[in-house]
């Protein structure tokens, strides 16, 4: 993928270093949707990535592919009645009105351009999910890959941006530092593994650095409650954002948002989807009991799962559930790994888990009342599909910290701000970025992070080349 060694010349005792239109820190879905964008608009783009494994590990690769857009083409040729602003109102209503409305918005906006543009002019084979809804969206409107696998999304941007000549791809290398020399270049100080750096210019910068999941201390401490789970994220993601933006006197804010996950198998480390809770699923402890009402969100059942013994749950579902799921690439991976346990009833599945028939048998009987409406669940879930009949599937899993939510402010332009002013030439997006999920973990919404990821990125492509 790499085609260029260096980004400065020696000539003699002169280094004479090459002007980018804009220098992109970062090769997952952000990054790559803002070289492409600003790319087909004409412009020379370089992108940095410090990781040269980023086409499995980056967050774009290792997630579930959704991208949600209210009133899409996709939603119409469905007879979907969808709005950017019923999106944005169930983005506001997630997050008890605490997430950052301007970005938002933009972002809300911009989405069903966002998923024709992915389509159209990048080529990747988008389809509507309608088979299952996740919770908080009022409307079927999460956009997904045929196999709804992070990893051939992220490959498509990846061979894009492979047959773009105007798009340098340097790997590996990391943005370290940049300055501004003059009102319409950045200085940006980049280096390598082993120590050695080197400068170029750029007429602007995007940093597409993720957060900073992979770092222990920004954990401890903008949201201990999760600092012990499982970081199930890029290894890039070391707040390098953060860093650089602190240099630049940037505005930060929502540090303690995050998405997490309630069932990642262990000691697998392979998502278990939430759609299997949604069509019917329910997680249950070491006790075979469950603990809570499941579809109030993956990310806030994080915290419900690592609360129990060991940090330890059990998802269980049925036959039906397990087919429902075959069309995602991790569920096969889960079948493969030998991650799915069966069992022909309610004995077999206490035997799995380690407890007494009786006491699974009581549990599977209650949730099975609540799912028929027989009797009101314990923890008001209402959201029953089916009930389960066995045979019965179970997954180990434990919580997860899959990426962090807050960053650098941005307007939406995608600019970095520094007291409520854009910083020129200089743009966040993903995980870099504020987002848009509020505080804490309950304001993730499915797809939010992608949406951020790759719309910020669209959004700042676009302006960096209308700025030119």
């Amino acid at each position: 993928m790499t085609r260029r060694e260096d980004l400065s010349v020696q000539e003699g005792e002169r280094v004479t270093t090459p002007m980018f239109d804009v220098l992109v820190a970062g090769a997952g879905g952000g990054g790559l949707s803002a070289a492409l964008a600003a790319a087909d608009r004409g412009l020379e783009v370089a992108v940095v990535e410090a990781n040269e494994s980023y086409r499995t590990s980056s967050n774009t690769a290792m997630s579930t592919a959704m991208i949600p857009a209210g009133g899409s083409r996709w939603q119409e040729a469905a007879g979907i009645d969808d709005s950017p602003q019923d999106f944005l109102a169930d983005i506001m209503r997630k997050t008890d009105g605490s997430a950052d409305v301007a970005v938002a918005r933009a972002l809300t906006e911009v989405a069903p351009d966002l998923v024709a543009w992915m389509a159209d002019e990048i080529g990747v084979p988008l389809g509507l999910v309608t088979d299952f809804r996740y919770p908080g969206h009022s409307a079927d409107r999460c956009h997904a890959v045929p196999d709804r696998s992070g990893r051939a999304l992220h490959s498509h941007l990846v061979d894009e941006v492979d047959r773009r000549s105007n798009v340098t791809m340097i790997t590996p290398m990391r943005l370290t530092a940049v300055e501004r020399s003059d009102a319409d270049q950045i200085s940006a100080h980049v280096e390598r593994p082993d120590g050695t750096s080197e400068e170029t210019t750029a007429g602007s910068i995007v940093l597409a650095t993720n957060g900073y999941g992979a770092r222990p201390d920004f954990i401890a401490r903008f949201i201990p409650e999760i600092e012990n789970a499982l970081y199930h994220g890029g290894p890039g993601s070391t707040g390098d954002a953060l860093v650089i933006g602190k240099t630049m006197d940037a505005d930060v804010a929502y540090l303690d948002a995050y998405q997490g996950h309630g069932s990642v198998a262990t000691p697998h480390g392979i998502i278990v989807t939430w759609a299997i809770v949604m069509h019917g699923g329910i997680l249950i402890n070491s006790a075979g009991s469950r603990f809570g009402d499941e579809t109030q969100g993956y990310s806030e059942y994080a915290v419900p799962v690592l609360s129990q013994a060991d940090g330890i749950a059990w998802v269980v579902f049925d036959a039906r559930i397990g087919e429902a799921c075959r069309v995602f690439r991790d569920y096969q991976d889960l079948v493969t790994a030998d991650a799915v346990r069966w069992s022909d009833d309610a004995a077999g599945l206490a035997s799995i888990v380690g407890v007494s028939a009786e006491v699974m048998g009581e549990t599977l009987r209650t949730a099975r009342g609540s799912a028929t409406g027989s009797a009101p669940d314990a923890f008001g879930r209402m959201a029953w599909e089916q009930e389960l009949s066995p045979p019965y599937g179970a997954v180990k899993v434990t919580g997860a910290l899959f990426h962090t939510q807050g960053g650098l402010c941005v307007d939406e332009h995608a600019r970095i701000l520094s007291a409520g002013m854009p910083i020129p030439g200089m743009y966040a997006v993903g995980g870099a970025a504020v987002g848009i999920s509020g505080h804490g973990a309950s304001g993730y919404l499915a797809g939010n992070g992608l949406l951020s990821a790759f719309g910020l990125g669209y959004i700042a492509g676009n302006h960096v080349a209308a700025r030119q």
